[in-house]
């Protein structure tokens, strides 16, 4: 009989391909084998439309919800939401345009939107003021369609220099623009190395998360493995009442099937929190 676990919690292609090989159907039906019902895919935008297909019809199949997908072209080395350009604008809205359709086609709700570099020759309140701007638009475009774009505040060890990198500020921008769809992507690895004092953080903006991601630190690898207390973070997700999805986004701290099985074991522990 297949695990149950209590929150949603989504593997993403290749973690698990030693057990069930290459191919991205026979890996949703082992995560779904594994008690998973959620799967998210950061890099869905990019495969072809009978592969999207094929992926979604697998999901509603196996009673697999699915998480996020990245919504656009990240700038990790130059400024484009937080400079104002309006070519740049455009360029951003017209990937949101794109990512609609894809959402359709695989049963997404949520992507994941990063404002990109900060602009180094802007005061951060104008910058701010742009990226606001951007968002707004963007969910003009996607609140007809119920579905909701989530900011992902990154670490400044892994990516300095980014606009967004605090859970208060995500919070303030999402406040501000005041849309369903323009929510946070709680990143717990991330907030951990940007900002630690994780269930305080969680907490003070739980109104404006809408998914969260999951990696331990050091090393962004499964929990357990790391200094994190996930047990205690789930629990108190839990204790919230989240019905949403936490993303996987992590690697395996072991190679090989055995390391996919300590994957899988690490998450029944870290869930045994009732």
């Amino acid at each position: 009989m297949e695990h149950k676990f209590n929150l949603k919690y989504a593997p993403h292609l290749g973690m698990f391909k030693a057990s069930a090989g290459e191919n991205p159907i026979d890996q949703l039906n082992f995560m779904a084998d594994q008690g998973f019902t959620a799967f998210e895919d950061n890099g869905m935008k990019g495969r072809t439309i009978d592969l999207q297909k094929q992926m979604a019809s697998t999901m509603e199949k196996r009673g697999i919800s699915m998480g996020v997908f990245v919504a656009h072209k990240i700038y990790w080395k130059e400024p484009n939401l937080a400079s104002g350009d309006e070519n740049l604008r455009e360029e951003f809205l017209s990937q949101i345009k794109e990512s609609v359709e894809v959402a359709k086609r695989v049963n997404a709700k949520w992507m994941t939107v990063v404002p990109g570099h900060v602009d180094l020759r802007q005061n951060m309140g104008y910058q701010t003021a742009h990226v606001i701007e951007s968002l707004k638009r963007a969910s003009n475009i996607l609140e007809p369609h119920g579905l909701v774009m989530v900011l992902e505040p990154l670490n400044f060890r892994n990516h300095p220099g980014l606009f967004l990198s605090e859970s208060p500020q995500a919070f303030e921008i999402c406040k501000a623009v005041d849309s369903p769809s323009c929510k946070i992507l709680f990143d717990i690895y991330h907030q951990q190395i940007q900002e630690g004092n994780l269930i305080p953080n969680i907490d003070a903006s739980w109104d404006e998360i809408a998914y969260f991601q999951i990696g331990d630190n050091p090393g962004r690898n499964e929990p357990t493995t790391g200094e994190i207390n996930y047990k205690n973070v789930f629990k108190f997700i839990h204790e919230k009442g989240f019905k949403g999805i936490l993303g996987m986004e992590h690697g395996n701290s072991i190679k090989g099937a055995k390391g996919e099985q300590a994957v899988i074991d690490a998450y029944k522990a870290s869930d045994s929190f009732l």
